[in-house]
């Protein structure tokens, strides 16, 4: 495999954003490299040839008449880039690298020389580079991390500079463990909507995914329509009722992805736009209570349950329970739910046989750890998205 050329990252525009701004950053290597637009080339004089294919005399400024001279060869002024690359494939995807493979370009009016990849992190604004010899494969691990999605475009170039059309983008996204049980990521939420609309509030609704081991629940986010996404709610199923977000300079758009319980997230679905309100409103009042008990805890470990109460006047069909470690607990095994952890934050979902919370009810689960520096409890809780009073 060619060694890679050259590496660099730009700043890439955004729709609805003033188009005047573009940053442009050498990170790695040289800097992008102009590209020559197609068909150009140094222009000759045509010669215009006279009866017969002798060239038509030409009168200099004194009258003199020169002879007839021969028709000179006019070089060709239309080169012509290579074909696109084909069958961009993702033969291997692992948390830190992904291996790229293509079809070979067709040269155009030169060989071809090498090719060169784009890619970026979905709802980021920065775009990598890298400039590769005459190669069809190739790991690229540089920016790439665990849980992330990435797009990437191959395109071919020839050794005057020429560079073909870019293949249409590949999106793939990194699994957060390459040791298992589990590292295939659930299938990618489709057709998320924008359902009823209140003066305060706004439903998504999208169809669900699939898992080769199950669906834990889905992450609902908001983007700024630049770089900065916001996880907004974890919910079980496939809707979500959330407040209108505050007008801002920049767009407002909402994604889903969905999670299993080893951590790994989705492809996003399709982005929406919902209306916005100029002054925020104020947070519901809580309607869930979740009490945190250390049962036993030990040198390295710990067993604990939590409780969560339903405070608010309607049944809880199906919940998630969401909260963040403040030490180093690590859940090893759990009970009475289906626990995932992805660094400090635990999420856990119902089981079949308690997903219903009545009113005035709860429902109880444990879990056991191990702890290297700080076994402290955790103080913030959220059921279904929304915050829970704890004690």
């Amino acid at each position: 495999m060619a060694a890679v050329s050259s590496s660099s990252l730009l700043r890439r525009l955004r729709p609805g954003l003033p188009a005047a701004v573009v940053v442009s950053t050498a990170v790695l290597g040289t800097a992008l490299t102009a590209v020559p637009p197609a068909g150009a080339g140094a222009a000759y004089p045509a010669v215009a040839p006279a009866p017969g294919g002798a060239a038509a005399p030409v009168a200099d400024p004194t009258g003199t008449v020169s002879p007839p001279t021969s028709t000179p060869s006019t070089p060709s002024t239309t080169p012509f880039p290579p074909s696109p690359p084909t069958n961009l494939t993702a033969t291997q995807v692992r948390t830190t690298s992904v291996t790229l493979t293509w079809t070979a370009a067709t040269r155009g009016c030169c060989p071809v020389v090498g090719y060169d990849i784009t890619y970026y992190q979905a709802f980021d604004d920065v775009i990598y580079s890298l400039s590769l010899g005459d190669v069809t494969t190739t790991t690229i691990t540089t920016y790439i991390q665990p849980g992330r999605q990435y797009s990437f475009r191959v395109s071919a170039r020839d050794g005057d500079g020429r560079r073909s059309a870019a293949t249409d983008a590949l999106t793939v996204v990194t699994p957060v463990t390459d040791t298992g049980p589990d590292t295939t990521p659930p299938s990618a939420p489709q057709n998320l909507t924008v359902g009823e609309v209140t003066g305060s509030t706004a439903t998504l609704s999208w169809a669900p995914s699939t898992d080769n081991v199950g669906v834990l629940g889905y992450n609902v986010y908001r983007f700024d329509g630049w770089f900065t996404s916001t996880l907004v709610a974890t919910v079980p199923g496939t809707t979500y009722t959330g407040p209108l977000p505050p007008s801002t300079p920049l767009r407002t758009l909402y994604y889903v992805r969905a999670r299993d319980a080893a951590g790994n997230v989705s492809i996003a679905s399709n982005t929406v736009t919902v209306p916005t309100t100029t002054t925020p409103p104020p947070p519901p009042p809580s309607t869930c209570r979740v009490t945190y008990r250390n049962q036993s805890e030990w040198a390295g470990g710990f067993v604990a349950t939590v409780t969560v109460q339903n405070t608010g006047t309607a049944a809880v069909d199906g919940w998630i329970v969401t909260f963040g470690f403040p030490g180093d607990q690590q859940i090893t095994n759990a009970w009475n739910a289906t626990v995932g952890q992805t660094g400090a934050t635990v999420t856990a979902r119902n089981v079949d046989w308690n997903r219903v919370i009545a009113p005035d009810g709860s429902a109880t689960f444990g879990f056991q750890g191990r702890w290297g520096a700080s076994d402290a409890p955790p103080t913030g809780f959220s059921l279904n998205g929304a915050p829970c009073t704890v004690g």
